[in-house]
C-alpha cells in the first residue's frame, strides 16, 4: 500500500505588490473561487471532485496575507475546507511580512522572498503568528507546514519542533531542497527524522536525463503520474506527495478553465478511487512516523510521456 498526499498550498496573490488595498477583493475571489463563464475552478471544485471520490487531501493554508487585510477572508478559506471534512496546515509566504498593517519582526522593511532568509529566531517567531492566525481562524490543530515556494532550510524544522508541529513537506529536490542543508549530499525523496520533526518530501522524478521535475498536477501528464504511482508501489516505495494550487485549474489569465489540468485531476481521482487496494490517500495528521533510512534515488519516467506531455502543455494554450 502507497500512501497518496494530495497536497494543495492556498495562496492569495494581487498581481504585484502595488495598489494592493485596491486589488486584494477581486484577488480573492480569482484565487479561491476561480470564477469563470464556465463556473468556478478554484477550492471549492477542487473540495468538491476529491469528496465526490471519497479522497483525502491536505490543504496547507497560508494565511500572512491577514496582517494586511484581517481575519475575516481567513476565515472564509477555512470555513470552506472545514465544511469539506478536508484537513488544514499551515504554509507561509514570507513576502507578506513588509505588508503587515503592524511591524511584525523589527528591522524588516524590504522583501525577503523566502523563509530561509530569515534566522532561526526569526523563523520561530512567523511560524508561531501563521499558527496563531489559523487557530484564531477556526482551525483546531496545525499539525504539518510547508515553507512557500518550498524556500526552507534546517532553522525551519527547528523552529517547527519549538512550535509543537513535528510534520514538514518543504524538501523539494527541484527547487532548493539541495540547499537546505539537509542531509547534505544526498537526495532526500523518503521520509526521515530530523531535529524532532519528520521531513516527508515533495515526489520527484527525472523526466529527461539529468533533470529532476515534481510531481505537480500542472505540471504533469496523468499518463506520467500514472506511472509514477505504480512505479512507487512496485518498488515498495511509503510516501508520494503530489502538489497542486486552489487556482491550478485555471488558465493564466483566470478567464477560463484550463481544460487539460481539468481533466488530468478528473482522471486522477478516478485512478486513486478505483485502485484504493494499492494507494491510500492520507491527511498528515494521521502520519505513523515511518522513516526510510537508505534513500531511494529519484522516480524515472520514460522520456515519451515527457513529449506527451508537452505537447498536451503546447495544445492547452489553445484549448
Amino acid at each position: 500500500m502507497l500512501n497518496v498526499y494530495f497536497t494543495v498550498d492556498v495562496e492569495i496573490w494581487c498581481d504585484g505588490w502595488k495598489d494592493i488595498d485596491t486589488k486584494f477583493p477581486q484577488a480573492f475571489k480569482q484565487y479561491i473561487y476561480g470564477p469563470t463563464a464556465k463556473g468556478d475552478y478554484g477550492l471549492p471544485y477542487t473540495l468538491k471532485l476529491l469528496n465526490d471520490h471519497g479522497l483525502k487531501g491536505v490543504f496547507f493554508v497560508e494565511p500572512m496575507f491577514s496582517c494586511r487585510f484581517g481575519q475575516e477572508p481567513l476565515k472564509e478559506i477555512v470555513n470552506l475546507i472545514k465544511q469539506a471534512g478536508q484537513s488544514i496546515e499551515l504554509h507561509l509566504h514570507t513576502e507578506w511580512v513588509d505588508e503587515s498593517t503592524q511591524q511584525l519582526l523589527p528591522n524588516v522593511t524590504r522583501k525577503r522572498q523566502f523563509l530561509r532568509m530569515f534566522t532561526l529566531e526569526e523563523q520561530l517567531k512567523l511560524i508561531a503568528m501563521g499558527k496563531q492566525w489559523l487557530i484564531e481562524s477556526g482551525v483546531s490543530e496545525v499539525n504539518a507546514f510547508r515553507a512557500g515556494s518550498f524556500g526552507f532550510n534546517v532553522d525551519t524544522l527547528s523552529a517547527l519542533q519549538k512550535n509543537n508541529i513535528f510534520i514538514d513537506s518543504s524538501y523539494n529536490a527541484s527547487c532548493f531542497g539541495l540547499e537546505s542543508n539537509l542531509k547534505p549530499g544526498n537526495i532526500i525523496t523518503e521520509a526521515m527524522l530530523h531535529d524532532g520533526v519528520y521531513e516527508i518530501p515533495m515526489t520527484v522524478f527525472y523526466d529527461r536525463p539529468g533533470h529532476l521535475r515534481h510531481a505537480q498536477l500542472c505540471a504533469c501528464s496523468f499518463n506520467e503520474m500514472e506511472g509514477l504511482l505504480w512505479s512507487a508501489l512496485d518498488q515498495g516505495r511509503h510516501n508520494f506527495t503530489i502538489l497542486s494550487h486552489s487556482f491550478e485549474l485555471l488558465n493564466r489569465s483566470f478567464n477560463r478553465p484550463d481544460t487539460i489540468v481539468v481533466n488530468r485531476f478528473r482522471k486522477l481521482c478516478e485512478f486513486l478511487d478505483k485502485n484504493r487496494d494499492s494507494f491510500r490517500t492520507n491527511d498528515l495528521s494521521s502520519y505513523q512516523g515511518s522513516v526510510v533510512e537508505n534513500q531511494p534515488l529519484p522516480l524515472n519516467s520514460p522520456i515519451w510521456r515527457t513529449g506527451q506531455r508537452m505537447m498536451e502543455q503546447v495544445w492547452s494554450k489553445y484549448a
